[in-house]
Parts: C-alpha cells; structure tokens; sequence
C-alpha cells in the first residue's frame, strides 16, 4: 500500500506524505546541545507530537531519550505525591527497561519506586534516583514529555516542575539532565493559572528558567511543494506544485493540520467528486478551493476545539468579534491574557504589531460561526436572504450586481432608519451574512486580512470557479471614494479581473441610496450605496 496524507495523529515518513522536519530536529537540537530547558507551546494539532517522536529518533546516538506521554498517566496517578512517583517511575521504565546503556541500578531503584505503595515515597526519591541515573550515563540524558496539559489541574506537576527547576539551577554541583522538553497547548503560567485563584500566585511559574522556543513548526510554500514532489512522483498528476503549494499555504498559512487536511481532502474526496475526472482535474486551483469548502463544513476536532474555547473564554470571542466585523486594528500586547490565550489556542497570529486572525479558514469559520448564532438567524435579514436564492444564479454563475442590488433594498427597507454607530459596527456583518445564504454550499468567501480596519474590508468571493471581490467601505468623502477606486483597481489588476464591486455605507443626510457604474481605464467598477 502506498503513502497517504494523514491527520488523526502521528505522522511516520515511511508510511505518509509529510514535510521535511530536518531543519526543525537541526534548531530544537542546538538547543538541547546548549543544555537549555524549554517548552513546545503550540494549538491543537500542530504537530507537537510528530515532532517529539522524530526528535527522540533523530537524538538517539548523541543522547539517552526518555521520551514519555503523560496521557498514559491515569487521574489516580496525579491524586498525591506518592501516587504520582509510582506513575512516572513505572511509564519511565517502560521505556528504559531494555535499554543496555542505562545502569542496572538505576533499573532496580526505578523498579522499587514504580512498586512502592507506603505513602511516604516522595518526589525526592525520585529525583536522587535521577541524578544518580545522570551521574552515572555514559552519555547525557534528555527528558521529553508530551501532552504536558493532562496534569494542568493537579498541584503535584507543579511540585514535579519545581524539583526540575531546583535540580536545573544546582546542575553545576549535581549531575541531572541535560535538556527537559515539555509539550502542550497551555503554558506553565496558564496552567498556574487555572490552579489558583490568588492574582499574585497565578503570575508565579516554576518553569521560569525555560528558555524560549522560536521553532517555527508551520509549514512555509517551499516546504509544502516538497512534500507534493513525493506525491507527484508517485502519482504523476501532472500538478502546477508552485501554484497549488502557494494556494494550500493562502488559505492555510503553514497550520500542519490544515495543510494536510486539504491535501487528504484532494486525493481522496474530491477526486471521485463530479467534474473531477481523475487526480489530475483534482490538483488544480479549483480542487483545492473545492477541498476548502469541504473542510469549512465538516465537524473536526480542531473546529470544534476552537469553538468549545471562545463559549469557555467570553474575553476571547469578544476580541475575535471585534478583529471580524469592527475591523479595529488591535495593537499585539504582550500582558493582554485575552491575546495571550487567542495566540496560545492558535486562533491569531501576530504581524507587524498587531493581532490577525491566524489563516483564511480559521477566518471564515469564525465568520460562519458568528453568522449563524440563533440571535442573527432570527433578524430580518436573514430571512429576507434566505427567499428566493435561485433569483441570484443563472446558469450556475452568479449575479453579484443583483446580490448587491437586492441587499440594499432589504437594507434599507430594514434598517435605513437606525444610526452611524448602527451602520458602521453592524452593516458588513449583515452584507456577509446575506451573502453567505446566498452562495452557501456552492461557493466561498475569505476577507483579505491586509485590507480589513475600520473604513474598508475587501471580500473576495469563489463561486463556480468565478471569483468577485467586493470593497465593503465607510464612506469618508469623495477624495476618499476615489482613493478606494483606485486601491480596488489594483486588486482587480492582481486576481486578472475586468469588473469590481465597491458596498459603501454612506451616513450623509442627502446620500443617494442605490446603484452605480464607473468606468475607471479598462475596468468596471460597480458601486453600492445604502
């Protein structure tokens, strides 16, 4: 059987598609080497895993690994001090146990301290047992532990962090390891955080000697083209692997997990889908986009994660609120545990300063999330959108002209009466919200993050292969029209487009409500006014 891309979890070169980790193994060892402790703080499904278990490959002739999962661990071992000693020692000894270059004696005490029911066993046993391990290895022992949250709630990791800190701090005197790796979603500081009420405990970690990981584990274009030269050489698809790496990365930004999903998505679903006769109709600009669509209406683990954390963290989907529909540009604060938290669960990223929403999917399910709250689909304008979507589409293409025309209708019939702050907060969300009923199921839509603040939002729209990019804008005057015009022209110059759309939310008394057509050199530019 040959390679596949895979998603549900560990990825093994041997037997998947999978991006080159060389460069990542070359920087995470040079830190290692440098003798430094640190963690792998990364969202859900980021390949955290993967990489551990290729880093524990990739160190096995320069350092002992003990490489550990502490969801082996059950609750009861987390319940005391004793119960956790007993744990850990008994899952590193399933590790170490056939090893010939660990010690016998370290064997025998790891085999006594996995066994010992008296109460009185403590975590100091535990870690002599370390340092004699570490005194005696003929080479320098590295710790690695995965899914590090399992323990969050539990004051014994805590104590077990400490103890690593104490024995860091004293490694001049005494022998112990030579790097400790600690992989998971939440941070120490948050993990703290979640334990303890007291503002002035929750800012105290005793992992404060980590050093920074500036590992970059998202997948660049380069990297995604070769991962699809494995596969074209296998299947010989006859792809465009620059156009469809660079596609993959827009719409993914490097998550590990998106990018695989869409790659799955191609080779196994949207291949026997109609209008794709083989692998080679699949792997072109409109299978992916296909596959896109795909992934934003399924259930996954990742989305439902995603959506369980901002009904868990009302700070969290406020911010994420005001990044969609406001547009306020939100300058990165490193002290905000709103943004905090946003960047640890993985739903932003920051750019030049500020907070941004971390890729085009992220972003539309956010916006579809939002959209179809009980509250918006109760309004007017919902069911004005759902009536007679047919009317939009003839001959499978779309009629955006008759979209906009037909939105500031309903607009205006709804809401012409309500106020600035009204319009300027509420009218691109209920635009986008008309709009999605409209192409649901059958096209697309992502906002281009490098235009979205408070004045101007630029939509771009995929239906049927046709794609429409639509300049949502607070109307700030004619110079600033103009300004706009020209900013659009140059977009449809980009995406090779000859007609445009501009929505304008004009708050003049004696504004004209309606439709317009401008002629700017060779393109065409149709504007909405409500």
């Amino acid at each position: 059987m040959g390679k596949t891309f895979h998603v549900n979890g560990v990825c093994v070169s041997a037997l998947h598609y999978m991006v080159d980790l060389s460069d990542r193994l070359d920087a995470i060892k040079a830190m290692i080497d440098a003798g430094q402790y640190f963690t792998i703080n990364k969202a859900r499904q980021y390949g955290k895993t993967t990489t551990l278990q290729a880093l524990s490959g990739y160190l096995q002739n320069t350092y002992i690994v003990v490489a550990l999962d502490f969801q082996r661990m059950s609750s009861s071992d987390f319940a005391a001090e004793s119960a956790f000693v007993n744990g850990l020692a008994r899952e590193i000894l399933k590790k170490v146990r056939r090893m010939e270059n660990v010690p016998d004696n370290v064997k025998a005490e790891l085999v006594k301290l996995s066994r010992n029911t008296n109460h009185d066993v403590r975590l100091a046993d535990l870690f002599d047992c370390f340092n004699d391990w570490c005194a005696q290895s003929e080479r320098p022992v590295v710790l690695l532990i995965d899914e590090v949250d399992t323990a969050a709630n539990n004051q014994v990791f805590l104590d077990f962090l400490a103890q690593l800190r104490a024995c860091y701090l004293d490694r001049v005197e005494t022998p112990t390891f030579q790097s400790v790796i600690l992989a998971s979603v939440y941070d120490i500081r948050n993990i703290k955080r979640k334990i303890h009420e007291d503002e002035a405990y929750k800012q105290n970690s005793p992992w404060n000697i980590a050093a920074k990981y500036r590992v970059d584990m998202s997948f660049s274009v380069e990297e995604i083209a070769k991962m699809l030269r494995q596969y074209e050489a296998d299947h010989k698809t006859g792809m465009d692997m620059q156009e469809i790496s660079q596609l993959i990365y827009d719409y993914s930004s490097g998550y590990p997990y998106l990018v695989s999903a869409l790659c799955k998505c191609i080779d196994e679903e949207i291949v026997e889908m109609d209008g794709f006769a083989d692998r080679t109709s699949a792997w072109t600009k409109t299978g992916v986009l296909e596959a896109v669509k795909k992934l934003l209406s399924e259930k996954n683990p990742l989305f439902e994660s995603l959506i369980g954390k901002l009904n868990d963290y009302p700070e969290m989907k406020d911010m994420i609120y005001v990044l969609l529909f406001q547009g306020q540009v939100i300058a990165y604060n490193a002290d905000e545990q709103a943004t905090d938290m946003l960047l640890m669960f993985g739903f932003v990223k920051v750019e030049h300063e500020t907070v941004q929403i971390a890729n085009r999917i992220f972003e539309t399910r956010l916006y579809n999330y939002f959209l179809t709250l009980p509250e918006v689909q109760n309004g007017d304008m919902y069911r004005l959108a759902s009536r007679n979507k047919n009317q939009f589409t003839q001959n499978g293409k779309l009629d955006m002209e008759r979209v906009l025309a037909k939105f500031v209708k309903h607009f205006d019939d709804v809401y012409g009466d309500q106020n600035e702050k009204f319009l300027e907060e509420d009218g691109r969300r209920f635009f986008m919200l008309y709009l999605k009923l409209i192409i649901n199921g059958t096209g697309s839509y992502y906002v281009e993050s490098r235009t979205r603040n408070q004045e101007r939002t630029d939509l771009i729209v995929d239906y049927h292969g046709e794609q429409f990019i639509i300049e949502m804008k607070v109307w700030r005057g004619n110079t600033y029209n103009e300004r706009g015009e020209v900013q659009l022209m140059g977009y449809l110059e980009h995406y090779h487009l000859e007609k445009g759309y501009m929505l304008s939310f004009n708050f003049n008394k004696t504004k004209e409500i309606g439709m317009k057509k401008i002629k700017v050199g060779d393109k065409l530019l149709v504007e909405a006014v409500v």
